[in-house]
């Protein structure tokens, strides 16, 4: 099994900033690509941002595109993928959730029903 932790979600102003972190552990050398999704009260999860196994492919959703990217970090057990958030706007205010694939969609795939594994979720809320 694999297990993964947000980190990094608070409360900040529109136009601030803020970096999420997802921490893999577990049976990480079955996971391939990652993703961060994001859930609205009231709203269905949405994609938000997705980074291949080797991290060279990423894919954003278009109303976070130039304000969002993507990264990640594997070493050796380590498998930790990064969201940095900039130009935060009262919209993006969600539960932010990281994602996990077996399959290795590439590029990055948007749909939640190919993502394996899941967090518990990170709030972010943005404060006009």
């Amino acid at each position: 099994q694999v297990q993964l932790v947000e980190s990094g979600g608070g409360l900040v102003q529109a136009g601030g900033s803020l970096r999420l972190s997802c921490a893999a552990s577990g049976r990480t050398f079955s996971i391939s690509t990652m993703g961060w999704f994001r859930q609205a009260p009231g709203k269905e999860r949405e994609f938000v941002a997705g980074i291949s196994r080797s991290g060279g492919r990423t894919a954003y959703a278009d109303s976070v595109k130039g304000r969002f990217t993507i990264s990640r970090v594997r070493v050796n057990a380590e498998n930790t993928v990064f969201l940095q958030m900039n130009s935060l706007k009262p919209e993006d205010t969600a539960v932010y959730y990281c994602a996990a694939d077996r399959s290795g969609s590439y590029p990055p795939s948007s749909s939640r029903d190919l993502y394996n594994y899941w967090g518990q979720g990170t709030q972010v809320t943005v404060s006009s």
